[in-house]
């Protein structure tokens, strides 16, 4: 008895005296109002008691025949499988592509034929050399992956939130990561390229320049996922069906315009919250603002990319948009998440080698090492070659084949016949006018490992790049590279980077020397081809020249205080809400505020769990008391010096001057900081933070 009573009294009380049916199919189903099916094995036994093991006796050895324990910690056991090498943390949703207008004259993509037409897609964004745990806001390259489940197959557009990469050829990109992973013998830094291993390979490998000012930019720390370009990074071939070529590079473009965070505020992020790139993504579709791009195509014929000053199979060099405009020719909407983040972020499994037919590679070399690398990495993450066979993976198009067997298998070949060609008239056959078919380049030459001349000017475009950023991203760049360099430990490194930077802009790297205390400068490297000087700067490369118009999808942090005008207060929301921002309250405790006519206030985040890195703009609506009992508060005052310090905007009532005046911010320091007394005040605040940061005050604050 004692033993019976024990098990009852340890068992959930929605688990007991529950009455199920089985159905005709054998299913349990719930026969009570509001209670909840009986809980089984994987394979439906139903479950008495998920509490205890079975054992001989209450302090008995357990016992090998208990199949239930046994059937749940082998699942949990092998719950997780081997996370990617790079990518491994990434983040995902659903959504659709859309089609604006045929594109029949350049491809026969079925996805590209029907004005209007909607296709499902996935998309996935990473981090490339940070660890499943690691956080969201690290100095990284973003993937930027979209599978489209087109009616011929399966698109995967594996991509990155930058249009060029550190190496040319596919043979390195194994040394590339092990460097940039944490060191093999310590084991860290992880998520970090601010070590020795990294900058050696780098100071060693000019073709990786161009990359270098890429990701020691604005750029290698996005806002969010949503404000972030993609690119297919390589040329890709266009088929039409009459089998003409066309070379096509893809870009996607943020409907909600570009915008990144400050170094000083991404580590503040991660200290905040390690997962703020996800939480952005999810609040933003679960509340229906959902995330847009524009797909952009570059089109070129085999005449122009022989004159093009660079080779488009070049993986390190772009196509500036001011030579070859960007055409539009679709939208991405990502309106749901995964049910589940394991089930399809997780095992979902991209691949260069999947494309429709009308979509064709180059013959670029990091391309065509991609295409073998992937398809060999889904068996080992996933453990079969069947991981087609997940519904993530597995294409929205009828398909027929003869594979068969294997680990896992979901479906197998029915019928006599698993083998073409048959005598039986049985399976599927080629079609040699729907099927992919490769466009038929000439080649033509002797087997060498070579690179092509064409290849070898590794500075022009680094130098392209950095001359087309505005001062603030120049010294944002600057700052990066003086905080990576110095904490590499031998001199030879960080000297031998300063060379680089040399055949880039001079003022750079004297400034990242002196910032280093490198006494001597070193000569410039050797340079296989001289870097030019005649390339015109591309303003389309700069993040702060194309901001976006509006304040739209992005977010303000309130900070009240009991007392505040709650007239006032409503003003502000309706400003911000109108515009098409968020807003998000933050009090000295989470319950939020009294207003002066006694509404209550409720708060999302109390003073210490929200600090003001979370938001793009900032609002004080504070009593003189409240602001006063909050400038004791080292969080309240961090909430105000920080989003000053970080550029940001930041409207205040007068009651929260005490607050300003204590975090060491004068009130009238510059045309940021913005009075609100009125609806209209309010209004000209959120049309102030269309600029997003007020970059003229960074010179001021030094940060």
């Amino acid at each position: 008895m004692a033993q019976s009573r024990q098990r009852s009294e340890s068992r959930p009380a929605s688990s007991r005296d529950q009455s199920v049916e089985r159905g005709k199919g054998g299913e349990l189903h719930q026969t009570a109002q509001g209670e909840t099916p009986v809980l089984t094995t994987a394979l439906g036994t139903p479950v008495s008691d998920d509490q205890n093991t079975l054992k001989i006796g209450e302090r008995g050895p357990s016992l090998i025949e208990d199949f239930h324990f046994r059937d749940k910690i082998f699942h949990f056991d092998h719950e997780r499988i081997p996370e990617r090498v790079v990518h491994a943390r990434g983040y995902g949703a659903h959504g659709y592509f859309e089609t604006y207008e045929s594109l029949a004259k350049y491809t026969r993509a079925d996805i590209f034929q029907r004005a209007g037409e909607k296709t499902p897609v996935f998309v996935r964004f990473s981090t490339v050399a940070g660890n499943k745990g690691s956080f969201d806001l690290a100095r990284d390259v973003r993937g930027f992956a979209v599978k489209l489940y087109t009616k011929e197959g399966n698109w995967d557009l594996v991509g990155n939130n930058i249009p060029v990469f550190f190496i040319q050829d596919a043979i390195k990109f194994p040394d590339l990561i092990h460097a940039a992973k944490q060191e093999p013998d310590s084991d860290f830094p992880q998520a970090q390229t601010a070590h020795d291993n990294f900058w050696d390979f780098i100071s060693l490998m000019p073709e990786s320049m161009h990359m270098i000012m890429w990701i020691m930019s604005d750029r290698a720390i996005p806002r969010s996922f949503r404000f972030m370009q993609g690119f297919g990074v390589h040329t890709f071939r266009f088929v039409n069906a009459d089998d003409e070529s066309t070379f096509v590079k893809f870009i996607w473009k943020p409907k909600l315009g570009m915008q990144s965070v400050v170094w000083n505020e991404a580590v503040k992020i991660n200290g905040a919250d390690p997962d703020f790139h996800r939480r952005d993504l999810w609040e933003a579709i679960q509340s229906g603002n959902f995330p847009e791009w524009e797909l952009t195509v570059q089109l070129f014929d085999q005449d122009f990319a022989d004159s093009f000053d660079f080779d488009v199979l070049d993986a390190t060099k772009i196509i500036p948009e001011e030579i070859l405009k960007p055409i539009p020719v679709g939208r991405l909407v990502l309106d749901r998440m995964p049910d589940n983040f394991f089930a399809d972020t997780e095992q979902v499994a991209f691949m260069t080698q999947n494309v429709p037919p009308g979509i064709d590679f180059s013959n670029d070399p990091l391309l065509q090492g991609r295409n073998f690398s992937y398809l060999d990495t889904q068996l080992k993450r996933l453990g079969s070659p069947n991981f087609t066979h997940l519904p993530i993976n597995a294409p929205k198009c009828p398909f027929a084949h003869f594979q068969q067997d294997g680990h896992m298998a979901m479906r197998n070949p029915v019928g006599r016949a698993n083998y073409e060609p048959n005598s039986w008239g049985v399976g599927p056959r080629e079609d040699p006018l729907r099927g992919f078919r490769s466009f038929a380049d000439a080649e033509q030459g002797q087997k060498v490992r070579l690179r092509a001349e064409s290849f070898a000017d590794h500075y022009s475009q680094a130098r392209l790049f950095f001359n087309s950023q505005t001062p603030p991203e120049q010294r944002h760049i600057a700052m990066a590279l003086t905080f990576e360099l110095s904490k590499v430990q031998t001199p030879a490194i960080r000297e031998r980077m300063v060379s680089h930077l040399l055949n880039i802009d001079e003022a750079l790297a004297t400034t990242v020397a002196d910032k280093l205390g490198i006494r001597k400068m070193p000569s410039p490297a050797a340079a296989a081809v001289p870097p030019r000087d005649d390339l015109e700067p591309s303003p389309a490369l700069s993040i702060i020249e194309n901001g976006p118009e509006s304040f739209r999808g992005r977010k303000v942090g309130v900070l009240v205080s009991d007392g505040v005008d709650a007239a006032l207060f409503e003003h502000v929301r309706s400003a911000i809400e109108t515009e098409g921002a968020v807003m998000e309250v933050v009090a000295a405790k989470i319950g939020g505020a009294s207003a002066a006519d006694g509404t209550h206030i409720e708060a999302k985040h109390m003073i210490d769990g929200g600090p003001s890195v979370l938001f793009d703009a900032v609002v004080l609506m504070l009593s003189e008391p409240g602001a006063e009992l909050l400038a004791k508060e080292a969080a309240a005052k961090d909430f105000v010096s920080d989003a000053f310090a970080h550029c940001k905007f930041i409207g205040f009532t007068a009651g929260a001057e005490p607050l300003l005046a204590k975090a060491g911010v004068d009130a009238d320091a510059d045309e940021g900081l913005i009075r609100l007394d009125s609806q209209e005040a309010a209004e000209e605040f959120v049309q102030a933070c269309r600029k997003l940061r007020l970059w003229a005050r960074e010179a001021a604050v030094k940060l």
